[in-house]
């Protein structure tokens, strides 16, 4: 269980999406929790291959050579 706090304009906010779409609060909250989750997973996968690549533990391709690698020149 979460508990959060909202402002009472975000409350009010969330109040009118539930009425005009005929779901309750817990839906919306629920949704947009989970679609920020999926935000911050692929920002933070983003930012650990960043770094990895500027620490030199990785690197990158040109699409010219990723064709290359793969056999895709051809």
């Amino acid at each position: 269980m979460v508990e959060i706090e909202l402002s009472a304009a975000d409350e009010a906010r969330l109040d009118a999406l539930a009425r005009a779409t005929g779901r309750d609060r817990a839906f919306h909250v629920r949704e947009a929790i989970l679609d920020r989750l999926d935000d911050l997973e692929d920002l933070y996968v983003s930012e650990r291959r960043l770094a990895d690549n500027r620490a030199g533990r990785s690197r990158t391709l040109s699409l010219d050579e990723a064709a290359r690698e793969l056999g895709l020149d051809g």
